[in-house]
């Protein structure tokens, strides 16, 4: 049996409108939370989430 579960918010740890299943692979998915409004990069596989973590912009010196 093939096992579903829902996408909690990182930021929040709220349910958000996302469900996967074990077989699910998501790459670089921009996960949006309806509750606290935050945008973040996932990667899933196996039911297993990870947080992508873009760097900073960095300010320009001349």
């Amino acid at each position: 049996m093939e096992e579903n579960r829902w996408i909690l918010c990182p930021v929040c740890q709220n349910k958000t409108r996302i469900k996967v299943r074990d077989d699910t692979i998501l790459e670089n998915f921009p996960l949006f939370c309806p509750k606290c409004k935050q945008e973040t990069l996932i990667n899933a596989k196996k039911l297993n989430i990870s947080i992508i973590t873009e760097p900073d912009a960095k300010t320009q010196s001349r």
